[in-house]
């Protein structure tokens, strides 16, 4: 009885932070519709004006219940690779408190903007493909970042020309705000991986197996920020483009690792007792069906099917490993980093 009781105080303590956390979620990112925006300015400004510190100004239209409002925002390039090698270069968003009360927008000063790298036929198929990795990760973990889908009408300025383009991308929430939504902050300093809640630590890295990344430090916070919460540091990852699930035709092989495409899988995760690895195993067939449905609901979503079933077979491949005591022992055990 004692046990029985034990049980349903630790479910409703779950369901209640839960539900805690989903309200400290801003407005922005409740809903799940894609929200249609409008902006326009110069790639080669934004690549060559901007920096950590220096922004353009952009007015940026977005629809709500059937009309379009405006509102001004400051932008600048991230992401020195895709700043390089990108035809759209990823954003950083800024919006002034006073701009964004009373809109859709208020509670986020600052916000990413996942861009289509390329001009390709499948450039909005890969932004799906990232995506759908966020939304994955929501269900693996309780401190993940919020995102929300946007199409994008963009007018490019180039010179005298103008060009209109018809995007998809996604806002990233800032860290902050996941960090907040636990009572914790943001963990701004190198840690050894091994300083890491062992529990968090190991969901990312399988996390990542399962992706197929491996563009990505927790020690030095490369694709990824630490939180600080109830005494634990939490990895909390992103950008996931280089991944094997989006296969993007620009994404670079770590050849260091073995591997001869994005698409070869290896286990970046450090040596736990093997009782962690075999629980967050259990965790992540238990949650199987869960991520199946993730994928499911995004299959419409694609313009091109092709580019669907690929992720969708990866991640099934990553079960038939998690599935097989032969293979886990192979490739996750027996592969876990020990420097």
């Amino acid at each position: 009885m004692k046990k029985q009781v034990t049980l349903w105080l630790l479910i409703f303590a779950v369901c209640n932070l839960t539900a805690q956390t989903e309200e400290q979620v801003t407005k922005l990112f409740q809903e799940s519709s894609p929200l249609e925006i409008q902006l326009s300015y110069s790639n080669k400004e934004l690549r060559k004006d901007t920096n950590d510190s220096t922004y353009i100004d952009v007015e940026m239209k977005y629809r709500e219940d059937g009309a379009w409002k405006l509102l001004p925002v400051a932008l600048r390039a991230r992401g020195n690779f895709r700043r390089a090698k990108c035809y759209f270069p990823p954003v950083k968003m800024k919006i002034k408190k006073s701009l964004a009360k009373g809109t859709l927008f208020e509670g986020n000063k600052k916000l990413k903007l996942v861009l289509p790298c390329m001009l390709e036929k499948n450039n909005n198929d890969n932004i799906e493909q990232e995506l759908l990795a966020y939304k994955l990760y929501e269900k693996i973990s309780p401190y993940h970042f919020k995102t929300r889908k946007v199409k994008i009408t963009f007018t490019e300025l180039k010179g005298k020309k103008v060009k209109e383009h018809q995007l998809d991308g996604f806002l990233i929430e800032d860290d902050k705000h996941v960090a907040n939504r636990f009572d914790g902050k943001v963990f701004e300093r190198y840690i050894h991986p091994l300083a890491m809640d062992a529990d968090s630590s190991v969901r990312n890295a399988f996390f990542q197996f399962l992706i197929g990344n491996t563009d990505f430090s927790v020690a030095y916070q490369h694709n990824g920020k630490l939180l600080y919460i109830d005494k634990k540091i939490i990895p909390l990852p992103y950008d996931f483009d280089m991944a094997g699930i989006v296969d993007a035709s620009y994404a670079t092989v770590n050849t260091s690792l073995g591997i001869d495409a994005v698409t070869d899988r290896v286990y970046r995760g450090f040596k736990r007792d093997e009782d962690v690895l075999q629980s967050v195993r259990a965790h992540f067939l238990n949650i199987k069906p869960d991520l199946m449905a993730v994928i499911e609901s995004t299959k419409s979503t694609f313009d091109i099917e092709s580019e669907y079933e690929s992720a969708a077979a990866f991640v099934s491949s990553f079960y038939n490993i998690l599935e097989d005591d032969e293979a886990f022992k192979k490739k996750i055990i027996d592969g876990v980093r020990t420097k």
